[in-house]
């Protein structure tokens, strides 16, 4: 049996305890000894898309019917164009067909998405019932896949409406990242790099001297990445679990990031490229304020570099940034509140920007016309 690694998600109060694992290693998706003692019953429901179906649901749901488990499936479209309310429907339609109960656990197959969807229609289908995510793509390893954020977009604003639901266990097969795309690989990447920013210098310096070794898939230095960022992750996390403070700092990049995302139509960017280029403009808004140094943003550029990502923004004006920006989680009384960096490996999240600044920093890094 293939080896595993483990990271706890530590989630338990003196009332109720929610805490899970986060199981890493290859052929995960046929560990049933680790997944059947979260299934209460013999049924289950599995939501997938139409990209990751063909290649991973068969291994699943015979895997499960060979423990007597009942399933069905949901194979929605592929994209981050179908984060909307009209996917949501065709979840909770299939749900009510199969005369789905509170005990019928859904198990997400797939990507940030997929897992984003499938825990916010867990969080709401019966007011509650459980969920598991299976991430198929780095991005969902790294990120999406732990801490319970779910929700869905909105034409005007990314990850706009959704719910803290937690999984009740997460399964990270790295054997599936041998069919991703390089460009998916490269935007997971960009999410690692950040926890190396936000909370680890010592990450940062190992994602330097490996990132050929992340970039060529290999097996002991992605598997010590993915590790390292579900730890750091899983800390944060558990210490502050609805982003009343703390968790505020795994958002380094992202109002940046999301605004590009909304403006230039969902799909267009992938999440970690915008991230990617939306930590540049952090680094760059942190450099103006005299947080960071020259050096430390140019060290920042050269690594998302390495791994293939733009570290520039797409050409939109200042005016469209910013309204795209005013539509962020974060603003609070009509002011934007910025994660910015202390140093590398520290990060500090509540900042308000003058306007000047923030305007000298989006002309700067957009891309040449």
């Amino acid at each position: 049996m293939n080896a595993i690694e483990t990271v706890e998600v530590a989630l338990d109060t003196p009332h109720e305890n929610r805490s899970y694992a986060i199981h890493i290693g290859q052929e995960m998706i046929s560990r049933m000894d680790l997944l059947l003692p979260h299934l209460p019953g013999k049924k289950a429901a599995i939501i997938t898309n139409t990209t990751v179906a063909p290649l991973y649901l068969e291994k699943l749901r015979s895997a499960l019917a060979n423990h007597q488990v009942n399933t069905f499936s949901i194979i929605l479209p592929d994209g981050e164009q179908y984060k909307n309310w009209e996917t949501l429907n065709l979840i909770f339609d299939a749900l009510l067909e199969h005369r789905c109960e509170r005990k019928t656990p859904l198990i997400a197959l797939g990507g940030g998405v997929i897992g984003d969807l499938t825990g916010f229609a867990a969080a709401s289908y019966l007011r509650g019932v459980p969920f598991i995510q299976i991430p198929t793509t780095l991005l969902a390893q790294v990120d999406s896949s732990v801490g319970g954020k779910t929700g869905i977009n909105h034409p005007l604003g990314k990850n706009m409406i959704g719910a803290f639901y937690q999984p009740r266990l997460v399964l990270t097969d790295t054997a599936t990242l041998a069919t991703l795309p390089d460009r998916e690989l490269r935007a997971g990447i960009a999410e690692i790099i950040k926890y190396g920013l936000i909370h680890d210098a010592d990450f940062m310096d190992w994602l330097e001297h490996h990132m050929h070794q992340l970039l060529a898939r290999d097996p002991a230095a992605m598997n010590y990445a993915i590790r390292r960022s579900c730890e750091i992750k899983a800390e944060i996390v558990s210490l502050d679990e609805r982003e009343s403070g703390l968790r505020a700092l795994l958002n380094l990049g992202h109002t940046f990031g999301h605004a590009i995302e909304n403006a230039m139509g969902y799909g267009e960017w992938l999440h970690g490229e915008a991230v990617a280029a939306g930590t540049i403009m952090a680094a760059d808004l942190s450099r103006r304020l005299q947080r960071i140094t020259s050096v430390e943003v140019d060290r920042i550029r050269h690594l998302f570099e390495a791994a293939g990502l733009p570290v520039t923004g797409p050409r939109l004006s200042p005016e469209r940034y910013l309204e795209s920006m005013q539509l962020d989680k974060k603003v609070e009384s009509g002011a934007i509140r910025f994660i910015l960096l202390d140093r590398i490996g520290k990060a500090s999240a509540g900042i308000t920007v003058p306007t000047p600044l923030l305007i000298e920093t989006l002309s700067a890094c957009v891309a040449d016309a």
